[in-house]
């Protein structure tokens, strides 16, 4: 049975995943009259942020920041972790070399500096964190040490950040529409008032005070990646929800917004080969495979060809996901040898994964399935050569344990390759969101082609523009998608 809509609300919130949750939460606070637009089904809710791995990259000064997050945290495990200090500095660092200082100033302050009220914020709600032992650190000598600025996760990942986020919405009195699908923005050239949607089926309108746009990025428009991000992306397999198509970018540019951002840029990573087209509720992010610092990559001609060890991979992965779908026929096989496989995310374990192993470097190369195995060979006898075995291993910080005399590097993390058995792991590329967007203000305010706020129009999460270029620090995107939520919804319900 058809969900019967009323003519008008405060504020419609396109999209629901975290961005467009946390906008419909801080429109509810305001008083706001909101309905909720989802494109899937109400078993598929969420968007990306169902496929996530729940980390959040926040600032924060020590455990005690940590403990206003995590207050149930028993004493046996403070007593053997360090968490260290994540401050704002070193975050604002983080943003401008990863991204080659390009990102808008003015939406890194406001990432960065709302980051632990924002968390603070939706632990009040309800949302409950966690410490990501099992992703973010590591036991060396008895200790737990957390490293590459992420601390915490949601509990139970992105479906246990996503339900809560329904709860809380669905309790506070927001509407929610499933199988709605937004087409098109209602404008007048003055200012959007409201939004014309596809409703199981149905083409209807919905007049509102304020529209919120949060619909994702384009990543699941195989026309749009190929148009945008280059010739090959088609071939890229979509990490999360297949309703990202783009849509709330594209009604946005059919009134005259500015298209901001790095439209050529996406984040994506090394996923597993044969994961299917879009991404699987049942494995949800587990086909991703991060572990490649403890071992090496190569491609068709048995060749590496990245710096594994060239920083912690909360860093890196996005850079590599582009790098393998750079390579010959668009994929890599991840080698580690018995010294390393217990350092290996869970995300290696699971039942759908494309895997090889053997006793011998010998019988490895026949199971890698592509791979020159001549040329494979060569790359690990090259490799093996050149580690560095007088410095100690440690992978709770950048050891220095690299390589001499080899191109690439591998500037930490070497070891050699020889203590059976060998398991090796193929991967292609998931992308899981585009970088090119709408451009926005401090008041998440769509801006215009004359660079003005278009009335009645806000936007937050994957479809803002202006964040991240070349590369991304994992964790921020749940982060940016609260923070500017939050504004988003807080502004909309403003007027």
């Amino acid at each position: 049975m058809s969900q019967e809509l009323d003519e008008r609300y405060d504020v419609v919130v396109v999209g629901a995943g975290n961005a467009g949750m946390c906008a419909a939460l801080a429109a509810l606070e305001q008083g706001a009259r909101v309905l909720v637009l989802e494109r899937s089904a109400e078993e598929e809710r969420g968007g990306n942020s169902r496929f996530t791995a729940g980390s959040m990259r926040f600032a924060y000064d020590g455990v005690d920041d940590l403990l206003e997050l995590v207050p149930d945290l028993p004493e046996s495990e403070l007593e053997r972790t360090d968490f260290g200090s994540y401050p704002e500095l070193q975050f604002f660092e983080d943003m401008a070399r990863v991204t080659k200082y390009r990102a808008d100033p003015d939406l890194v302050e406001i990432l960065v500096r709302r980051s632990y009220d924002t968390m603070r914020w939706m632990r009040d709600k309800g949302i409950r964190f966690y410490p990501s032992y099992r992703r973010q650190a590591y036991m060396v000598d008895g200790r737990f040490r957390f490293w590459g600025g992420l601390a915490l996760e949601t509990a139970s990942g992105g479906p246990g950040l996503v339900e809560s986020e329904f709860g809380l919405v669905e309790k506070a009195g927001a509407e929610i529409a499933y199988k709605a699908r937004a087409v098109e923005l209602i404008y007048d050239g003055t200012r959007v008032g409201g939004v014309r949607i596809v409703h199981d089926g149905r083409v209807t309108e919905v007049a509102a005070n304020s529209v919120v746009l949060a619909a994702g990025g384009f990543q699941a428009n195989a026309e749009w990646r190929t148009r945008y991000l280059g010739p090959g992306w088609d071939l890229a397999r979509v990490r999360g929800t297949w309703c990202n198509t783009g849509d709330g970018i594209r009604m946005a540019l059919d009134i005259g917004a500015m298209p901001y951002g790095h439209w050529s840029g996406a984040h994506a990573v090394g996923w597993d080969l044969n994961a299917p087209e879009f991404g699987d509720l049942s494995v949800g992010d587990a086909f991703q495979k991060h572990s490649y610092p403890f071992g090496i990559m190569v491609n068709s001609r048995g060749e590496r060809f990245v710096d594994e060890g060239a920083d912690f991979r909360n860093y890196t992965y996005v850079l590599y996901g582009h790098a393998v779908i750079a390579q010959p026929d668009q994929f890599a096989w991840q080698i580690f040898d018995a010294k390393v496989a217990h350092l290996l995310l869970d995300d290696y374990r699971i039942r759908q994964v494309t895997k090889a192993k053997a006793d011998t470097l010998e019988a490895l190369a026949e199971k890698l399935e592509g791979v020159d195995p001549a040329g494979f060979l060569h790359t690990v006898a090259e490799y093996n050569a050149a580690v560095q075995q007088d410095v100690e291993f440690n992978p709770n910080t950048k050891d220095g344990r690299g390589t001499v005399g080899l191109s690439p590097p591998k500037t930490n993390w070497a070891n050699t390759l020889d203590t059976p058995p060998f398991e090796a792991y193929a991967v292609g590329c998931g992308i899981t969101f585009t970088f090119g967007g709408l451009r926005i203000d401090e008041k998440a305010r769509v801006i215009s082609e004359d660079r003005a706020p278009i009335p009645g129009l806000f936007a937050a999460g994957e479809l803002v523009g202006g964040l991240f270029y070349h590369n991304y620090p994992g964790g921020t995107g749940l982060t940016a998608g609260s923070v500017f939520g939050r504004i988003a919804g807080t502004s909309a319900a403003s007027g």
